[in-house]
């Protein structure tokens, strides 16, 4: 009984602690773009500062199952670890140049509802009259809470947000995809391995784009980088991988509705972002609809 307790109490604080640093990225990356970084670089650092921590757990641990693995499945996770940590992060970068913070963390927050369809149309499996609900609910919440938004007419807030949308549905293709791969190499060793991939795609579009040369930015930007790297990449995925082995995914789905509210909060401490009341309130409706669709998926 109070071996139960303790794993629920402590996968409630891995859970919640997950969470926060995970939402935390965005302000960081609005944070760095203030000393005139750009998007490619910024994702560089993040990337190559957490790369040996990645190399150390690929290396130190095997798979799970490795005579189950196929010449195939290292192929799959080529391409997995390329939408789903490459593309996903790329184009999350580049559009939180156009938008807040907070509003970034909402569209994000809608892949599993992305997830939810993709399997619906690639797995054929079949979508239960409350998904169908929680999906339109959660398409609602986006549409109120960017209402005030797009009365501007601002090109830049579609251009973010699209960018913003096409991260969320790389990462939900990522979801869909390697599940299956997940209990064959084991969920450190997969993220590891998916991670690797990504930063080697990373230096080498850098390395197309920009050549070698680095430009010499302010002790602050590299600050971030790697803050982004060990606060907000390396130890928030096995934080939420302990929560979710305590608590269950269906569980960790509702401490998941915590990044919005988090990214926001911390975005209007360390950004002086401002949201709106109806905003806050397309905001409480896109987490029912999220929260609801992730527990009957699970």
């Amino acid at each position: 009984m109070l071996k139960n307790i303790s794993a629920t109490g402590s996968g409630i604080l891995f859970a919640i602690l997950g969470v926060v640093l995970f939402s935390a990225k965005a302000v960081m990356v609005k944070l760095a773009y203030t000393y005139n970084v750009d998007h490619l670089t910024l994702l560089l650092f993040r990337m190559v500062f957490a790369l040996p921590f990645y190399f150390v757990i690929a290396f130190w641990k095997k798979p799970s199952h490795p005579q189950t693995i196929k010449t195939n499945d290292y192929l799959w996770l080529v391409f997995f670890g390329f939408i789903g940590y490459y593309l996903a992060s790329l184009f999350d970068f580049m559009g939180l140049q156009y938008l807040k913070a907070g509003l970034e963390r909402i569209i994000l927050f809608i892949y599993p509802t992305i997830v939810v369809l993709l399997s619906w149309i690639f797995f054929k499996k079949r979508i239960t009259k409350l998904q169908s609900l929680a999906i339109l609910i959660t398409y609602v919440g986006v549409l109120i809470t960017f209402w005030d938004e797009i009365a501007l007419k601002d090109e830049s807030l579609a251009l973010g947000s699209f960018l913003i949308f096409l991260s969320a549905l790389t990462y939900a293709g990522y979801l869909v995809g390697s599940g299956w791969l997940i209990p064959k190499f084991g969920v450190a060793q997969f993220t590891s391995y998916a991670m690797i991939v990504s930063t080697v795609a990373i230096i080498i579009y850098y390395l197309i784009k920009k050549g070698i040369y680095i430009a010499d930015y302010p002790i602050e930007v590299y600050a971030l980088g790697g803050a982004m790297a060990i606060l907000s990449t390396l130890i928030p995925s096995f934080l939420v991988s302990a929560a979710i082995n305590r608590l269950g995914a269906s569980t960790f789905a509702i401490f998941g509705s915590l990044g919005p509210i988090s990214t926001i909060i911390l975005a209007f401490f360390f950004l002086d972002e401002r949201i709106s009341t109806l905003q806050v309130f397309g905001m409480m409706v896109v987490i029912s609809g999220v929260t609801l669709v992730s527990r009957k998926k699970t």
